[in-house]
């Protein structure tokens, strides 16, 4: 055994060398590219805008249903009503975002959604049962919002949506409880100044909001790119996927509070005033959510969550005034 050991490690030596010669040398692999969030469409017409196509009737989009005087007590609503049949269920349906920082969005230390949108909400909830927490809440999309109205899946919508003429055709509004306007979010840095920069450029939205159909309209003719919610935008835009963001100030506010790295740049171009959307078969909770809102502008709830949520990144604003019709 002693004799043979030397032919073993000669043997081996050998071997390892030819092994550190005849292995080529590695060959770089590529990064993978970053994945696309699911649901994503891009280009001319990919994303239609969220009216129905044909003539729409001229309305003022402001203008609400009158309500029908005093408030009555919490848990004592008319029989025979919705608000009634909401009372006699114990909880307020209602469709909300948990994407959109400062309007509704879900605490991730918590687990609770928060928001402006959510707080209007307890108000009404507050107004029926006497109790702001009992609320059910149903995280919908932006493309969801008048389909759950009109199917009765929910009592409201509180979704920072914009009310508009089409919309009007399908659903019914609350005065109008947020006014915004409509601008452009980038990664700093990026040359781009406003909407007239955005010409062949990727501008990304969420699918079934008026911001796509309104940068669709700028004449500097942005690539369209819809998705899902708020929250993919900003992804995509963090990986290079899109070249801009554009929507409603507030929203985008929401967006660079969390990623410094981002900014607001150039001109509102649009106006965008934000009301509750309700079934057109429930006139009476539009007048009663309208005298609920009138409340909250009066004795400050309005004006203190403003404060909480919106004021430190949009400034002042007084609470909008009520518009009814005839």
């Amino acid at each position: 055994m002693n004799k043979g050991f030397p032919l073993v490690v000669l043997l081996a030596g050998a071997l390892l060398a030819g092994c550190s010669v005849s292995v080529p040398p590695a060959t770089p692999q590529p990064s993978p590219a970053r994945p696309r969030p699911v649901g994503v469409v891009e280009g001319p017409g990919a994303v239609p805008s969220p009216v129905a196509p044909g003539a729409v009737p001229q309305c003022d989009p402001r203008a609400s249903l009158r309500p029908d005087g005093a408030l009555p007590a919490p848990g004592a609503m008319p029989a025979g009503s919705t608000m009634r049949r909401i009372q006699d269920r114990g909880r307020l349906v209602v469709g909300v975002d948990q994407n959109a920082f400062l309007f509704g969005y879900r605490n991730p230390a918590t687990g609770q959604l928060e928001g402006f949108d959510i707080e209007m909400l307890r108000a009404v909830a507050s107004a029926i049962l006497g109790d702001p927490d009992a609320i059910t809440y149903k995280v919908i999309t932006q493309a969801q919002r008048i389909p759950v109205v009109k199917s009765g899946e929910v009592d409201i919508v509180a979704d920072t949506m914009t009310i508009t003429c089409g919309r009007l055709q399908e659903v019914t509004f609350s005065t109008v409880y947020y006014e915004d306007g409509q601008k452009v979010m980038v990664l700093k840095g990026s040359g781009i100044k406003g909407p007239d920069d955005l010409g062949g450029k990727r501008a990304c939205a969420s699918k079934g909001t008026t911001s796509i159909a309104e940068f669709q309209k700028l004449p500097a003719k942005p690539v369209t790119v819809g998705v899902d919610n708020w929250t993919d935008c900003l992804v995509m835009l963090q990986q290079g996927q899109v070249d801009a963001i554009s929507t409603d100030g507030g929203i985008l506010a929401g967006m660079v509070a969390q990623d410094p790295n981002t900014e607001i740049v150039g001109r509102a171009f649009t106006e965008e005033p934000y009301g509750l959307a309700i079934a057109k078969e429930n006139p009476d909770l539009v007048r009663f959510v309208n005298a609920v809102l009138e409340k909250t502008k009066a004795n400050g709830e309005w004006a203190a969550s403003y404060r909480r949520w919106l004021e430190p990144r949009m400034g002042p604003q007084a609470p909008p005034p009520a518009k009814y019709l005839p």
